[in-house]
């Protein structure tokens, strides 16, 4: 038995099948601004959605319920014809959805960078007006003209991404890898970027082309063979899941890569690194980029270890486990510990497991918990709540305290004296506290590495206190003095708001922890 043949496989496409949006003719601007003046008007609750004319269609023979006021009542139920239909034509449907929902997410992409294309084209509704156009202008840090425009249309991109990244809920990188995807494929993929517009293959596989045909050389010839052996010939990207994908173009990526691996290879190494990821209840996850061959000799030596106390007495851990903690004891301290399956795994406070240079890990821990009269939980800078034993051990263990003087009666941080510009260390670690993020909407740069920024310039008169200082990283820091990106804080206001070059307001994210 076959599947049904998705209208965008089809020499003459289905009208009925495939939305206006995505035929091969692109929509006028009139028929963006309807859509977006719909869009808009449904967002503000002036209009509401018709659910059943938007999903039905001749692929979709069955009236679709979406009840947005309890959307989980009923989930399981189906209409008549669904409760009568074949299993065949349930699938079928299955498909055309599939299809639609692809073609969706490849809109996406193609409007950001839409966007992103005209914001580099025109930077001036973004930065503001062309300061080199006045004859009498001289730039403070002696840029050239070319110089100039040339940071305005980068610095423009930077602020698109951040407005279309704080309407829909991104990173600002996430906007950003995405047009370059998109990007990629328009120039060097052009069979994959259709069959992507056109439903034929999913987000995962149009990543997949757009990351290694990014990696080829710049090689006219060797993109349109990767294109041709990865889009046409066999449909792989049509007919494989992405894992098996994933595999067949990265062999046919070799084969039309006119670089050879040993170039590649040192080239490749400069990108090596270690990423810690925070994890649910404690855990967390360290990986790490290395050359295969001493990754491999690192995973050998993990295995052999952990094979070796596999053998002890009583030991009930599992390999996976052992590895684990044989990694955990060589990188804190420097050897594998052999202990008892039922003793603990070593933790940062261990000093077992710390050795002699004990890293620093800021631990907030309310007093009330610390006494045992609370349950209200620590967190660990730049990753967040801890179970409370491991809370308590480690201020057992600590050899100082830092202390944040407050207000006896409303609690709030003293401000510092006005005649002190630079920020204090302990005022920094109390900011760190209460924006634990660089305070730009959607952006999660720990507070550590970021700039602290007087929202009411010194100059201006504005304090070195806590209510007058936020975090910014350096990149959002520079949207803020470089671009139409604004802060907004009312005096005697707690909270911030960012206004964007389009004149929204946002308001910052809630605290993490």
């Amino acid at each position: 038995m076959t599947s049904p043949t998705p209208a965008s496989h089809r020499s003459t496409p289905d009208a009925a099948l495939v939305p206006a949006v995505f035929l091969a003719s692109p929509p006028s601007d009139d028929e963006l601004q309807a859509w977006a003046d719909e869009i808009r008007a449904i967002e503000e609750g002036q209009s509401e959605p018709d659910w059943n004319e938007l999903f039905s269609d001749d692929s979709t023979p069955w009236p679709v319920s979406h009840d947005l006021d309890s959307p989980g009542e009923d989930a399981a139920a189906v209409s008549e014809s669904e409760a009568d239909a074949r299993p065949i034509d349930l699938v079928h449907t299955l498909v055309a959805v599939a299809v639609r929902r692809r073609q969706h997410t490849a809109e996406e992409y193609r409007l950001m960078t839409l966007i992103l294309d005209r914001a580099v084209a025109d930077p001036d509704p973004w930065v503001g007006p062309d300061p080199t156009l006045d004859h009498a202008w001289e730039d403070s840090r002696g840029r050239s003209v070319a110089a100039v425009r040339r940071d305005r249309a980068d610095l423009a991109e930077r602020a698109a991404a951040a407005e279309i990244a704080v309407h829909l809920r991104l990173a600002e990188q996430t906007v950003r890898t995405r047009v370059g995807h998109a990007r990629t494929l328009q120039a060097r993929c052009g069979l994959a970027w259709r069959a992507f517009l056109d439903g034929r293959i999913s987000e995962s596989h149009a990543i997949r082309i757009a990351r290694l045909a990014g990696s080829l050389p710049d090689d006219r010839e060797a993109w349109t063979a990767f294109d041709t052996g990865a889009t046409e010939r066999a449909e792989r990207a049509e007919r494989l899941t992405p894992s098996s994908f994933d595999t067949a173009a990265r062999a046919l990526r070799e084969k039309v890569h006119a670089e050879s691996i040993e170039e590649r290879h040192r080239r490749a190494a400069l990108d090596r690194g270690v990423w810690l990821t925070a994890e649910l209840d404690g855990m967390a996850t360290l990986t790490a980029l290395l050359p295969a061959d001493r990754a491999h000799a690192a995973m050998t030596r993990l295995d052999r270890a952990a094979r070796h106390l596999a053998t002890a007495d009583g030991e009930e851990r599992t390999l996976a486990q052992l590895r684990a903690d044989a990694v955990a004891d060589l990188l804190a301290g420097g050897s594998v510990a052999e202990r008892p399956a039922a003793a603990p795994a070593p933790t940062a406070g261990d000093s077992k497991a710390s050795g002699s240079g004990r890293p620093t890990v800021v631990v907030t821990v309310p007093s009330l918990t610390l006494l045992g009269r609370d349950d209200t939980p620590a967190t660990v800078d730049g990753y967040g709540p801890i179970d409370l034993d491991t809370a308590r051990r480690l201020a057992g263990g600590a050899s100082s305290w830092i202390r944040v003087l407050t207000h006896p009666v409303t609690g709030v941080p003293l401000a510092l004296d006005r005649t002190r510009y630079r920020v204090t260390t302990a005022l920094r670690r109390w900011l760190g506290v209460t924006s634990p993020t660089c305070v730009f909407p959607g952006c999660a740069r720990p507070a550590r590495d970021c700039d602290i920024h007087h929202l009411t310039a010194w100059a201006d008169g504005g304090a070195t206190d806590h209510d007058n200082l936020e975090p910014e990283c350096r990149h959002h820091h520079r949207l803020r003095h470089e671009t139409k990106w604004e802060p907004l804080k009312n005096p005697g206001d707690v909270d911030l708001r960012w206004r964007s070059p389009l004149g929204h307001e946002i308001e910052v994210d809630p605290p993490p922890f």
